[in-house]
């Protein structure tokens, strides 16, 4: 497992997990990866430090076989797309309305309820600054042909 420190264009840092350096490449080239503050796909890596274990670890092993357990039998796709579906049946579609329609909620002009929609990221930070809390979903399922 790899982990990289990360930042979209708009310099939002946050950390990836990776199998393989060709694991983050892949992601990056079908646009899997999105900023989890604002949702942007143009991501890239940043300088970090490596993890150096100066001390001896005597329980080293056991700590390895304790994350791989913990990690075997988990279909991160299958859990992605639970979500994406989750959100799609719990919350009302509203298009690119979303900006408008989540203002009217915000200032009690409209019923408050859970919406989705088609904001630019630019307008998603106009609607944070606001006070409004927004957040980028991330894509959708991956069609079959697209993976791997």
């Amino acid at each position: 497992m790899i982990v990289y420190d990360l930042a979209c264009d708009q310099q939002h840092k946050f950390e990836g997990w990776f199998s393989s350096q060709d694991d983050f490449d892949k992601q990056v080239s079908n646009g899997q990866l999105s900023c989890p503050t604002c949702g942007s796909t143009t991501i890239s890596k940043q300088l970090s430090a490596p993890y150096l274990n100066t001390l001896p670890d005597q329980n080293a092993s056991s700590k390895t076989k304790q994350k791989e357990m913990a990690l075997a039998g988990v279909n991160l796709q299958q859990l992605h797309n639970q979500f994406i579906e989750y959100i799609a049946k719990n919350t009302e579609d509203v298009g690119p309305q979303f900006p408008d329609e989540a203002r009217k909620i915000y200032y009690g002009e409209s019923d408050n309820r859970s919406i989705r929609g088609e904001a630019s990221v630019e307008v998603m930070q106009e609607l944070k600054d606001e006070g409004i809390e927004v957040y980028a979903l991330p894509p959708g399922p991956t069609p079959p042909d697209k993976l791997n």
